[in-house]
């Protein structure tokens, strides 16, 4: 990360970040643009992946789950209108990346996370940084955090099947919760909750999401069903086709090669074989998912330093090979 930092990139791509994936979609709030511009998303993303940080998805930070795209965290914020002086819970921490952008709105952000490891990485991240009004918690974020409620604003990071009361009970009068609401799995629409009193809500849609589930006492219960029944029960296996009218599939299956993990020093070296090619083009047709952005770091190492290629590009342009054998920032 230090050289991704030092290097300026870092800067460059945030700046781009908010212009063109924020500001260009109607993030309009000046104050969380400049939180979103101060904050370094590379510092909460995992090891490796900083050259993707300013991608506009969401990406893995380890326990399963994800550091949300920056888009949806902008738009969240400015949805739940936090002002100076403000006291925030931010339910689901992650890698901590929205809490810090939060820390640099409001006076206080309490921030509570399921996932043990997540909650210490987080904590440690946010110190690093030295982002002191930040508090982390590791528990269950659907109870909220009765000891240091009620709160201007309430923002979960993760989908639930309604609002929970633990939560609406916590905001103050004028409080705003933002929380996705839907199916388990599926597409949530994000909702704002804005409490009018003593026992009065008012809720807006603000529209579609997709978020990891919200677990806990007021969310969803535990896991889910099994991904790989449901896709099967969605694609059944079809009959095998005859041997003397094969199909694409059966010919591409056939001449598949098996990888390793991407963390096996071999999986990189299988691409040797495309160090004397022209062009390479890396694939995006399991863009955002965990394996695509491991891959695509190891294949563009390896490239870089045993193929002839004279350029590199990603989607923001080209680079001509020099001591810099990176991607070019997008």
């Amino acid at each position: 990360m230090a050289e991704f930092t030092a290097s300026g990139r870092a800067r460059t791509e945030r700046e781009h970040m908010v212009a063109s994936q924020l500001a260009r979609r109607g993030v309009t709030d000046e104050r969380v643009l400049e939180a979103m511009r101060e904050v370094p998303r590379e510092a909460f993303v995992g090891a490796g992946m900083e050259e993707f940080a300013y991608e506009d998805s969401p990406l893995p930070i380890g326990a399963g789950q994800t550091i949300s795209q920056p888009y949806i965290v902008a738009l969240m914020i400015e949805a739940a209108a936090i002002k100076r002086g403000d006291c925030v819970l931010d339910v689901g921490t992650g890698s901590g990346y929205a809490a810090a952008v939060l820390s640099r709105l409001a006076d206080r952000v309490y921030s509570v996370e399921r996932h043990r490891e997540l909650a210490d990485s987080a904590r440690r991240a946010l110190a690093k940084l030295r982002y002191t009004n930040v508090e982390v918690r590791h528990g269950d974020g659907t109870l909220g955090w009765p000891d240091a409620a009620p709160f201007d604003a309430i923002l979960v990071a993760a989908g639930g099947p309604e609002i929970p009361e633990a939560l609406r009970r916590q905001l103050k009068i004028g409080g705003r919760l933002i929380i996705p609401i839907g199916e388990r799995g599926g597409t949530q629409e994000l909702v704002k909750v804005v409490r009018d009193g003593d026992e009065r809500f008012h809720e807006e849609d603000l529209g579609p999401v997709t978020f990891v589930p919200l677990v806990g006492a007021g969310g969803w219960g535990g896991p889910g069903p099994d991904a790989t029944l449901a896709f099967e029960k969605l694609w059944p296996k079809r009959p095998p086709v005859s041997a003397r009218a094969p199909s694409a599939t059966a010919l591409i299956r056939a001449a598949a090669v098996r990888l390793p993990g991407t963390e096996d020093p071999a999986f990189s070296a299988m691409f040797d074989g495309f160090a004397n090619a022209r062009v390479v083009l890396l694939g995006e047709a399991s863009h955002g998912t965990s394996e695509f952005y491991r891959a695509r770091a190891q294949i563009t190492r390896r490239l870089s330093r045993t193929a002839r290629l004279q350029y590199y590009g990603s989607r923001g342009g080209l680079a001509r090979r020099g001591a810099d054998r990176s991607l070019c920032p997008a």
